[in-house]
């Protein structure tokens, strides 16, 4: 084969070679390289279904702490736990243990 045959060819076009660089340099040698960018989006897209897991998990103890509220026993309950309420000539009493206690230390 001559020069010139060989020159000729499509591979040895000088358009083509750079091209062939450029992708090379764009998909693996960049710092915001394709495979690094896909890493870091694979990652990020399993953070938020994480997140969306926990917050699902939240929902769902939501919901069952208000069917639970929806009668009038299980509003007694709350009301006496969570704001201390009583009923009339009723007395409360709160026993705070030691270790229940915070200190101002």
């Amino acid at each position: 084969m001559k020069w010139k045959e060989i020159k000729s060819k499509w591979y040895f076009n000088k358009y083509f070679i750079i091209t062939i660089l450029f992708a090379i340099w764009i998909l693996f040698l960049d710092d915001s390289a394709w495979l690094t960018a896909h890493r870091a989006l694979d990652q990020q897209i399993a953070d938020k279904e994480q997140t969306a897991d926990f917050y699902m998990r939240g929902i769902a103890a939501d919901k069952a702490r208000i069917q639970q509220l929806e009668d009038s026993a299980g509003i007694e309950k709350f009301g006496r736990e969570r704001y201390l309420m009583k009923k009339e000539n009723e007395e409360v009493y709160i026993i705070e243990y030691a270790d229940s206690v915070k200190n101002e230390d």
